[in-house]
């Protein structure tokens, strides 16, 4: 190392310059600091005896620059978007991106055919999203398509809406038509209590439309509405989708019935680098 060894803060603190007797490096000290792998009795060796570094202001300075040129180093670094810490698609049973549902939506005397597409899951932020197709609902688009999304009921969201005009009564007639839900109302509650969807048979979420596709700038069709949102209950043994509709302004619990299309060809999960 060389004789002479000085710290310099680039925060213009104050600036110590003496003789280093130690037997390490500041550049080796400085990454130990930083990776942990100087130990106490290193780091104590090191500046016990030294001019330059046994004052307590001067340890402060070197511990200071060595979190300085951790900074530089972090901003140097290249976004790389392979990183391992992105968030990945996730599934659970029948729920995963590509998976396909199917079946009717009925109103009244009305059946109306329904294919649902999930495009996206993260049960880590218990959302999913999705197409929902429906057919024959009006003359002028015989075949509808909407995007939506999920709020997955568990420890991101409770069994309690606050929006979409939809209050707690609103929330208590539509859960309450789901079987499942009368057999764990009384053990979670609605609101505070944390239900793992995970270690349950069924999952209950709210489907909201937001538009359609491929035109998103349509905001209102005659005869149909995507203003509203649904209750949905997912049960996981038998993969179907049971769901009412709801908007303050529509025909009340509008039923969504939905089966798992099975796949005739499994492909793995790739991801490609």
């Amino acid at each position: 190392m060389p004789v002479f060894a000085q710290i310099h803060s680039t925060e213009a603190i104050s600036t110590v310059s003496a003789t280093c007797t130690c037997p390490i490096s500041d550049d080796v000290l400085m990454d130990g600091i930083l990776d942990q792998s100087i130990s106490t009795l290193q780091f104590q060796g090191h500046v016990s005896n030294c001019p330059l570094h046994s004052s307590q202001s001067a340890v402060a300075q070197l511990k200071q620059q060595a979190l300085l040129k951790q900074r530089q180093a972090q901003r140097q670094r290249k976004h790389d978007p392979f990183e391992p810490t992105r968030l990945l698609p996730t599934r659970t049973c029948h729920l995963y991106p590509g998976s396909k549902f199917a079946g009717k939506q009925r109103s009244g005397s009305h059946s109306y055919d329904v294919v649902v597409d999930i495009k996206h899951v993260n049960l880590t932020e218990s959302t999913l999203c999705g197409y929902l197709h429906i057919k024959g609902l009006t003359e002028e688009y015989p075949e509808l398509t909407t995007f939506f999304d999920a709020e997955i009921v568990g420890p991101q969201y409770s069994f309690l809406t606050r929006k979409w005009d939809a209050d707690e009564s609103t929330d208590e007639e539509h859960w309450t038509l789901f079987q499942p839900f009368e057999d764990i109302v009384h053990s979670c509650g609605r609101d505070k209590s944390k239900y793992d969807f995970a270690k349950e048979p069924c999952i209950f979420m709210r489907w909201k439309e937001h538009f359609l596709v491929p035109d998103h700038r349509v905001e209102g069709i005659s005869g149909a509405s995507f203003a509203g949102f649904y209750y949905i209950c997912y049960n996981k043994s038998s993969g179907q989708i049971n769901g009412y509709y709801y908007h303050h302004t529509s025909e009340k619990f509008q039923q969504l019935i939905l089966n798992h299309v099975e796949e005739k060809t499994s492909f793995g999960s790739y991801e490609f680098r």
